[in-house]
């Protein structure tokens, strides 16, 4: 397996680092349109592992815009695998791109969806990962396989969901994935700032946008089982474990919600992130300023007139959530809680969980959680396709394929082959 990683950010730079740790790959070349954030990752590396290590690492430029760019970079280092970490703006020609060079794809965030235009809170417009499964045909009949949302959330969650499938219920009633966290980020005087955890550009599309809720009984409507709210509808208390304890979480547009129906059988399908009431307070703000938008607004400047995204801007005022991990404590989780019938035939309700510590990722890899534990998943599905215990082709959802090979390297130990990350089944 020849890796092409695209992105050196903050899950990228993560994804490097855990790889680093694993034998299943010839290569692995590190790509980012700033070519000192590859090298530094690269760097890292070898300062870490020593030369033997990081020989199979390579740093290189590329434009993840342009399809073009992402082909030539693949076929110039014979690319067996494009494995996609930057913003979902990019999603659309990094997928092109890949199959250009006849390389199989993953990512850890689809293409993006857009409201309906005039029912944004009622009916769904282009919905997430849309654009991508157009293509299935095209992938199907080139032999290649895009495994699309392979990150935690999406990613792990849709393994927990598989895992809950075929090995805890004989029918569901709901998969509902629940993301929380105690994280406290503080400036050098010890105060709480706000600093979000993770892309604040696709936290703010995410959350933003009309979340979406599939039911089966709705699959003869319209939306074909898929409808959306208004953001931060149906507010919940839950009560993530091993510490965190109970975090109000709302609905929030995601992957999820667009790849479980597809492959598993459940009457309801829901996203749920614990925001917090700052955080929210935060983002009804900047969409009442239009401080969300992507569309460029002309500026005028000491330099003359120019054009700018005010997203764009947002992410540029707020520290990069890569450099935040020496600031933070506590503990982010991420899970899916699946209620329904078990196999015994009663009723059963079960919470299956994964929690990254960031004292630990930072000590282990210099990462702070949320980036760490999103990358963590896509080093895993990497592995399984290179050993051949997952494989297939066309556009494929985690869901798609068996959960337990996932699970039980996920927790083995490292001494033995596996990762070392143990996950948790919690039931009232």
């Amino acid at each position: 397996m020849r890796i092409l990683l695209i992105g050196a950010g903050g899950v990228g730079n993560a994804i490097a680092k855990i790889a680093a740790r694993r034998s299943f790959f010839e290569s692995f070349v590190v790509s980012d349109y700033d070519l000192s954030r590859a090298e530094a990752a690269v760097a890292w590396i070898r300062g870490r592992h020593g030369e033997r290590v990081a020989a199979r690492f390579a740093a290189t430029r590329i434009d993840a815009s342009d399809p073009s760019s992402v082909a030539a970079v693949a076929r110039e280092h014979r690319a067996t695998h494009v494995m996609n970490a930057v913003e979902p703006s990019f999603v659309e020609s990094i997928f092109a791109g890949a199959l250009a060079a006849g390389a199989d794809y993953l990512d850890m965030a689809m293409s993006l969806s857009h409201p309906h235009e005039t029912e944004p809170y009622r009916r769904t417009g282009v919905k997430l990962g849309d654009a991508q499964f157009a293509e299935n045909q095209r992938w199907e009949a080139a032999g290649r396989l895009a495994l699309v949302g392979v990150g935690v959330e999406p990613g792990l969650s849709d393994v927990f969901a598989r895992y809950a499938a075929d090995e805890l219920f004989s029918h569901i009633d709901e998969l509902g994935t629940r993301d929380g966290a105690n994280l406290v980020v503080r400036d050098d005087d010890g105060n709480e700032i706000f600093a979000p955890s993770f892309s604040i550009w696709t936290t703010i599309e995410e959350c933003l946008n009309p979340p979406v809720i599939f039911e089966k009984r709705r699959l003869g409507e319209e939306g074909g089982g898929w409808f959306t709210t208004p953001p931060f509808s149906e507010p919940e208390v839950f009560d993530f474990p091993e510490g965190i304890g109970p975090v109000e979480c709302v609905n929030v547009e995601h992957e999820e919600v667009l790849l479980m129906p597809r492959w598993l059988d459940a009457e309801r399908v829901t996203f749920k992130y614990g925001l917090g009431a700052e955080f929210i307070g935060v983002l009804k703000t900047l969409h009442l300023l239009g401080l969300d938008s992507t569309a460029p607004l002309r500026v005028r400047s000491a330099a003359g007139p120019v054009e700018v995204a005010p997203r764009d801007v947002v992410a540029a005022a707020l520290p990069d959530p890569a450099t935040i991990g020496p600031r933070m404590t506590g503990k982010t989780c991420a899970g899916v809680w699946v209620t329904g019938t078990g196999k015994d035939g009663l009723p059963r309700s079960v919470y299956l969980y994964h929690v990254a510590d960031n004292e630990w990722t930072m000590r282990e890899y210099e990462s702070q959680c949320v980036v760490w534990q999103t990358a963590l998943n896509p080093v895993i599905a990497l592995e399984l396709l290179a050993n051949g215990t997952w494989s297939g082709a066309g556009v494929l959802g985690p869901e798609a394929f068996p959960a337990r090979p996932f699970l039980e390297l996920m927790e083995r130990p490292e001494a033995e082959g596996g990762y070392g990350q143990a996950w948790g089944l919690r039931e009232p």
